[in-house]
């Protein structure tokens, strides 16, 4: 396993401008507007949807509507109590507020500690969420969990949707992509908009990864931290949409480099016990869990600088815009060294990137939606800047989506 010393690379790979290529949806990114009218939502002629009657479900009213786009028009985030400072982590294992600081660029973190709860973080942020669109809990029809750390084996965004009182039981699940997911999840919420007449999709990135570091290892345990982010995904005229195209990958090689693998708990007592009654080898199954987070710093630095300026230009090209056209550069939060560097080869200014990571460290899923609810709160990011945005992670996957903010 690398240390963080080897999350940089030396030598930054040269980016390649693909060509241009037509636009699949059934690989990534959006057709142009008019195009999606014509061959994406031409199973409906509806102009509109019907408005709900009471104790009606939302998904018994459902449909498509011909030219319908999509907007984000409300943020929330929310981090826990408990912040662990580098001097704090000098302490428990051999490392200083420099060395972190240099290699990495984050001096703080957030953990989960005592009896908090991930769901109840992801609730907050999405309250927060709803209150800024002034969306009621009851008009939510769907809310996708972006999460690898949930507290339930089979999903907690059933919870975090009981949690805030939608009392129409609108569709709630987990989308699991790691530090990817939550763009996955806002692409999942543009295309249930845009093909299934969804009106308010809550996209919801929550991770928890401090309960799978090695705290012994300092190459990893200096990283990551606690937090949710939250975004109203809305429905609205096609004139007014405001997520102009995507581009996501992934590749199942790369897993080696960054990963929280399921591992043996079995003791050889319980070995010997299963194996005295003369019963089937290896029966019952054993007893399992997950081990720490692994990673090899260096190889997730090339990758992350090699392909995440890739996907950006290819999400720009599908959109009809340039790097010239963004206001902000909005990263996963991962290292503030990976953020330079893209930045460096999209040619996008120091001040036109958006950048927390010293405040809370890798958040994983909510680390994208954290920085923007930050920067929307502080009134850099206004109704109307075009935002590009891009996730990278565990898989490995990665995927940027071209954004317009209100």
């Amino acid at each position: 396993m690398a240390n963080a010393s080897n999350i940089i690379s030396p030598s930054i790979p040269t980016l390649r401008r693909s060509n241009p290529s037509c636009f699949r949806i059934s690989r990534s990114g959006f057709y142009p507007f008019d195009r999606i009218t014509k061959r994406v939502l031409r199973c409906s002629a509806v102009d509109g949807v019907e408005k709900l009657e009471p104790g009606t479900s939302p998904s018994q009213s459902r449909l498509p509507r011909v030219g319908q786009g999509c907007k984000l028009v409300g943020c929330g985030s929310a981090v826990p109590n408990l912040m662990i400072s580098n001097d704090d982590l000098a302490k428990v294992v051999e490392t200083s507020d420099e060395w972190i600081s240099v290699r990495t660029g984050i001096r703080n973190r957030r953990i989960l500690s005592g009896k908090d709860r991930l769901t109840w973080l992801a609730v907050e942020a999405a309250t927060k969420a709803l209150q800024m669109a002034q969306v009621d809990p009851d008009d939510v029809d769907l809310v996708l969990m972006c999460t690898s750390t949930p507290e339930d084996l089979f999903g907690s965004a059933p919870q975090v949707q009981r949690a805030l009182g939608c009392k129409r039981n609108p569709l709630a699940y987990d989308i699991t992509a790691a530090c990817s997911g939550f763009v996955l999840g806002l692409v999942s919420a543009a295309c249930h908009i845009r093909g299934g007449g969804f009106q308010n999709v809550l996209v919801i990135g929550a991770d928890s990864l401090s309960r799978y570091v090695d705290w012994t290892d300092r190459g990893t345990c200096i990283l990551f931290g606690d937090a949710a982010g939250a975004v109203l995904v809305q429905a609205c005229d096609g004139n007014e949409d405001g997520l102009f195209g995507f581009d996501l990958h992934s590749d199942g090689d790369g897993q080696k480099h960054l990963n929280a693998a399921i591992k043996d708990d079995k003791s050889d007592d319980e070995t010997e016990k299963l194996g005295s009654n003369g019963s089937m080898v290896d029966f019952p199954p054993r007893r399992s869990s997950f081990s720490r987070i692994q990673m090899n710093g260096k190889e997730v630095f090339r990758f992350a600088v090699r392909c995440v300026p890739q996907s950006i230009m290819s999400a720009l090209e599908k959109s009809g815009l340039s790097g010239s056209d963004i206001d902000w550069l909005l990263l996963h939060q991962a290292n503030q060294r990976i953020i330079d560097a893209v930045a460096t080869r999209l040619e996008i200014p120091p001040e036109r990137v958006i950048s927390n990571l010293a405040n809370y460290g890798n958040t994983s899923a909510a680390s994208i939606p954290l920085a923007l609810d930050e920067a929307v709160r502080s009134g850099k990011i206004q109704s109307g800047h075009t935002i590009a945005a891009a996730g990278f992670g565990a898989g490995l996957t990665w995927g940027s989506a071209i954004l317009r903010w209100g």
